[in-house]
């Protein structure tokens, strides 16, 4: 589980993950915003902003992805005395100034219109109607675009923290994955335990979910089995491992243990031949 998030929450949600198919406010972020190119020189910073350390590694990987891709989600800026205050993407403003951009795209905002679109995501996200994705989209919204710790947002919408938290982490899944989410209407619990894995996991377990039904507690008790077998297997395999080494030191070939059967691996028929000799 991800600990102190705090008003650093922005920075564990890559902003390229906020997918408009399940924003439930892109309607009124387009209507309220201005989408332009500003000058990097025009743009200066929330003095009032909390956050004043940024990671210089970090800030250094995110400008090597800003040359190779460009900057993915605009920043969000409000004009303030002939220049334009950050509201939200500091890191991002940052690290296209390490990349040596002259301008990048920001959503410019009226505080009115920065209000009624906090308002409007607040509202879409205490509904019970919305599903696990939208809810998802619109957390992650309110902690990239308005610099909302998850303790704020728990505290806006009447959730926990480890609530907002886990939704928001199921836009770390694969988009086949969230695709399929959204078809079949699989709930949070179902799929959060998918988040942590493997596409090769989730591909080969995702079906079984929707073909059998299964509930969160079934999806758990499946991994918590899995990971069961797999310890069980090491266990097994460590046990042998000092027999199969001098097999393949006597031999010259790869042996292996497996069950009760005794595996040599040969590179060619030569090597074959040789082994055959010395067996006989």
């Amino acid at each position: 589980m991800v600990k102190g998030l705090g008003r650093g929450f922005e920075s564990l949600i890559p902003t390229e993950l906020i997918d408009d198919e399940f924003d439930p406010t892109a309607a009124e972020d387009k209507k309220e915003s201005q989408l332009k190119e500003l000058k990097l020189s025009d743009i200066v910073r929330d003095e009032e902003q909390p956050r004043r350390e940024f990671d210089p590694a970090a800030l250094d990987a995110l400008a090597v992805s800003i040359k190779e891709h460009g900057v993915l989600q605009p920043i969000v800026v409000t004009r303030e005395e002939g220049k334009y205050k950050i509201v939200a993407g500091e890191r991002r403003w940052r690290a296209a100034k390490i990349a040596g951009l002259d301008k990048i795209p920001a959503i410019i905002r009226t505080l009115d219109s920065q209000n009624r679109l906090e308002l409007s995501i607040i509202e879409n996200a205490q509904r019970e109607d919305l599903s696990p994705l939208e809810l998802a989209t619109a957390y992650a919204k309110l902690a990239s675009q308005f610099n909302l710790s998850t303790e704020d947002i728990a505290a806006k919408v009447g959730k926990s923290e480890t609530t907002i938290q886990n939704y928001v982490h199921l836009l770390n899944l694969p988009d086949f994955a969230k695709q399929i989410m959204a078809k079949e209407k699989l709930t949070e619990g179902v799929m959060r335990p998918l988040v942590s894995r493997d596409e090769a996991t989730i591909k080969k377990v995702l079906p079984k979910i929707v073909k059998e039904g299964w509930t969160a507690r079934q999806v758990e008790r499946y991994f918590a089995a899995t990971k069961k077998k797999s310890s069980a297997a090491a266990i097994k395999r460590n046990e042998y491992r000092k027999q199969e080494d001098a097999l393949t030191a006597k031999y010259d070939v790869v042996a292996r243990i497996a069950g009760r059967s005794l595996i040599f691996k040969c590179k060619s028929q030569a090597e074959l031949n040789e082994l055959i000799k010395k067996l006989s």
